[in-house]
């Protein structure tokens, strides 16, 4: 029997769920939720239906995971305590400072309700924090580097469109190649956020705003751009659609350490993500976790969990006796 899959939200995130499911011959898309008019959002499986999140309970026997694709700062703190009542949910919460605070919200319901409630899936939080967890496990004398970019930062750049006279824009964080570069060569040195990351702005303004004083708020913006050195540049709406249009993101986590009786031998651990599209990679992420979340749940397990307490083999389609002879 296919895994049933129902879809909280279809933005960017939820078309590449919608795709992701499409991938694995295991997974169904059963329905898509919305907060918009049903008929007015236009789904590319002929097999699902679109509707109000108004109904979701009344498909509730009806799905066996809930992917739930709404944004970290105002929905998903509601949605996934809420709908982890009814439902099997993974979510992709990546404010960090509060995944503490999410996961115990979500874990009280989900203790009562008996579901399984997975949080911050993706890459980062998700795939990245894997392997840092795995680096320090394995060489504790060590420390951590996470470099982001080049890639387009939607939140950053939703924060330059709200100044006043920006028509549009998009924001790229960029690792800064001599720290990426000294930490490659096995130093540990300590940077500052100026040091590790740049960021660069392409900015359409409106036609008579103060182009000063837009690259000015950008700059001075606080908890986004004081702490970077920022580069403002702009361009016309046309050259933002032909050279900007995508959502290309990606990193590295790496973990440099010692072992040795002396510490006299170094290793570096690397992994490192380019993606064409941040929203359909995390996508894939956010499916392959559905089935853990489905599989755990069939074997008696509740509460929420974290990229942590999921074992790899729950992730895959693959039988085990098939992971052991062609994956192990």
């Amino acid at each position: 029997m296919s895994i049933r899959v129902g879809i909280l939200g279809y933005g960017n995130l939820g078309r590449g769920v919608e795709c992701a499911v499409k991938q694995n011959e295991d997974m169904e898309l059963k329905a898509v939720f919305t907060r918009r008019a049903p008929e007015s959002v236009k789904i590319l499986t002929e097999s699902a239906k679109v509707y109000s999140i108004d109904d979701i309970l009344t498909m509730k026997d009806e799905i066996d995971v809930l992917v739930i694709c709404g944004g970290s700062a105002t929905d998903l703190p509601v949605q996934t305590p809420e709908y982890v009542k009814y439902f099997n949910v993974i979510d992709s919460f990546d404010t960090h400072a509060r995944i503490p605070e999410h996961f115990a919200n979500v874990d009280a319901n989900a203790q009562q309700s008996g579901k399984v409630g997975i949080i911050s899936v993706g890459w980062d939080p998700g795939m990245f924090s894997l392997n840092r967890v795995y680096g320090n496990a394995i060489l504790p004398m060590g420390c951590d580097y996470t470099f982001w970019g080049k890639g387009v930062s939607q939140g950053h750049s939703d924060a330059i469109r709200r100044i006043e006279g920006v028509a549009d824009a998009k924001q790229y964080t960029i690792p800064v190649p001599e720290a990426l570069a000294q930490v490659r060569a096995g130093e540990t040195p300590e940077l500052t956020t100026r040091q590790k990351h740049t960021r660069e702005c392409f900015v359409v303004a409106k036609e008579g705003a103060d182009l000063a004083r837009i690259e000015k708020e950008i700059k001075e913006m606080p908890n986004y751009f004081a702490d970077y050195d920022t580069t403002v540049n702009f361009i016309s709406q046309e050259e933002l659609v032909k050279n900007h249009s995508g959502i290309p993101h990606g990193g590295f986590v790496i973990r440099s350490g010692k072992t040795g009786w002396n510490n006299e031998n170094t290793h570096i651990v690397e992994y490192s993500l380019k993606l064409d599209s941040n929203p359909e990679f995390t996508a894939s992420v956010l499916v392959a976790y559905a089935r853990a979340a489905y599989r755990m749940n069939k074997e008696g397990m509740k509460g929420c969990k974290t990229v942590f307490d999921v074992a790899p083999a729950y992730l895959c389609a693959q039988s085990g006796e098939y992971l052991r002879a062609h994956l192990l």
